[in-house]
């Protein structure tokens, strides 16, 4: 596909638009020449360190025009589920997300016998003793639910490990499989375009995680962008599996790619 029939975007923000909520270069710029363009956009984050309308806000005062509600997080999205499928039941968060993003779920301690582990991003909560409690919660049948299966998330000082590289132990040490709701999974992908009122076909995924961000959004029909930026890593493009429809340095050239 090329790039003249996209009429949506979904941004990645960690690595793409901002590092440590500072605007990579050009990113400001070509956000909003995408917008003066008229093409209607999402940024879609796995981010869960702040709260929906504290990302709003911090996004503009980076110099980013973008509503609050056009920010799909997802934790957001993991409170929705567990209404839906686990209404009521005692829920332990294990890291970084503000319980202001999870209203309507009943949010317990370690020790309080929770039905439903939901892990966040990875913060100091994530203890040695904390995980051998979540493993024991685990063997008494309690469900696994996470936010996302990010290996590490990119700061200023470099990349951190996050929530997947911790899950990638407990999930075999308890026996069970983490139910996931965001990227990479095409739930997180096709709510993004459903709400942008778009086919996937016409929308284009903008990231720098050429397997959570770009390769799983093609799986789903969405043409997959990938910057150089962030934490895109040559070797990691190499041995990804699959082919991103478009490579650029950055996203401050998406505007030359759509010819805008």
């Amino acid at each position: 596909m090329t790039p003249a029939h996209i009429e949506g975007l979904l941004f990645d923000m960690d690595g793409v638009l901002t590092v440590s909520w500072r605007p990579l270069p050009g990113a400001v710029a070509a956000f909003a020449r995408v917008q003066a363009a008229g093409l209607p956009l999402r940024v879609v984050t796995n981010t869960t360190g702040r709260s929906r309308p504290r990302m709003g806000e911090s996004l503009r005062a980076a110099g980013f025009d973008v509503a609050d509600e056009h920010v799909m997080t997802t934790p957001v999205a993991a409170a929705a589920y567990l209404r839906e499928r686990h209404p009521g039941a005692r829920v332990f968060l294990l890291g970084d997300a503000q319980a202001e993003d999870l209203r309507g779920v009943r949010l317990v301690g370690i020790d309080e016998d929770p039905e439903v582990i939901l892990v966040s991003g990875a913060d100091d909560s994530y203890t040695f003793a904390t995980f051998n409690r979540v493993l024991r919660a685990l063997h008494g049948g309690a469900r696994l639910v996470a936010m996302h299966r990010n290996l590490v998330w990119m700061t200023t000082d470099g990349e951190n490990l996050d929530a997947g590289a911790y899950l990638a132990g407990l999930e075999p040490a308890a026996g069970v499989e983490a139910v996931v709701l965001g990227k990479p999974a095409p739930g997180a992908f096709l709510a993004a375009v459903r709400d942008l009122g778009l086919p996937p076909e016409r929308v284009a995924m903008i990231g720098d995680d050429v397997r959570g961000d770009v390769l799983a959004a093609q799986a789903v029909g969405i043409t997959g962008v990938l910057v150089r930026t962030g934490k895109f890593r040559p070797e990691a493009l190499a041995r990804a599996g699959g082919v991103p429809d478009h490579v650029i340095d950055s996203v401050a050239g998406l505007p030359e790619l759509l010819g805008l």
